[in-house]
């Protein structure tokens, strides 16, 4: 088993899952205020954890469908325990090997792709199944331009691939995105790299054919 999944097993089991949660909610609540959902959509989480994203946006009016998927087994079965509307659904896989047929209108990654085997494959897949003029939200607190998180990789020893702002949006260029960037900070929050630095999201629009 690779060092990814077990961790996320584990921390599915000792409440590292909650406390996610708890740590990048107020962000992703700050830039989902930001999307606009005012037409029948349908979405996905990659690498959603205990389905905290996922629950939030299946509430959402339109929202016909919303699909969560995590490497972690154990996150999954946390996930469909809290599991509250019918139009959620958890599935057990990674991205890069997932068989999924349909498309989707807005995909959503936190603090998850950079976990990834290849960056550049992950993308790839995401950008396959998402409709034209669809959205690719990725929202990561590991860059190296926000210097009080680049030790993560050192205390957490599993892989976790670190990039430049300047490389995450070449990453999405070179998939074929029109991107955007976005920081958000917790301005009141206690830590440094919450406060200073922010969440970087990246924004990436697949083009109308």
């Amino acid at each position: 088993m690779d060092g990814v999944r077990k961790t996320f097993d584990k921390w599915a089991q000792n409440g590292r899952a909650e406390l996610m949660e708890e740590e990048h909610g107020e962000n992703v609540s700050k830039f989902l205020q930001t999307v606009s959902f005012d037409k029948a959509f349908t979405f996905l989480d990659v690498g959603c954890g205990n389905g905290w994203v996922v629950r939030k946006i299946a509430k959402e009016e339109k929202c016909k469908k919303a699909i969560g998927i995590d490497k972690s087994k154990k996150m999954i079965l946390e996930a469909i325990k809290k599991t509250s509307v019918g139009n959620e659904k958890f599935i057990h896989t990674d991205i890069e090997t997932w068989e999924y047929r349909g498309k989707f209108d807005f995909i959503f990654s936190m603090e998850s792709l950079y976990y990834a085997d290849s960056i550049e494959i992950a993308l790839e897949k995401i950008y396959k199944i998402l409709k034209p003029g669809g959205q690719f939200f990725c929202g990561t607190d590991f860059y190296t331009d926000n210097k009080a998180t680049a030790r993560w990789a050192s205390i957490m020893k599993i892989q976790m691939h670190l990039h430049s702002k300047k490389e995450w949006k070449k990453f999405f260029q070179n998939a074929g995105f029109l991107i955007k960037t976005k920081h958000i900070k917790d301005l009141k929050n206690t830590k440094k790299w919450k406060r200073e630095y922010g969440t970087l999201f990246i924004i990436g629009t697949k083009p109308k054919k």
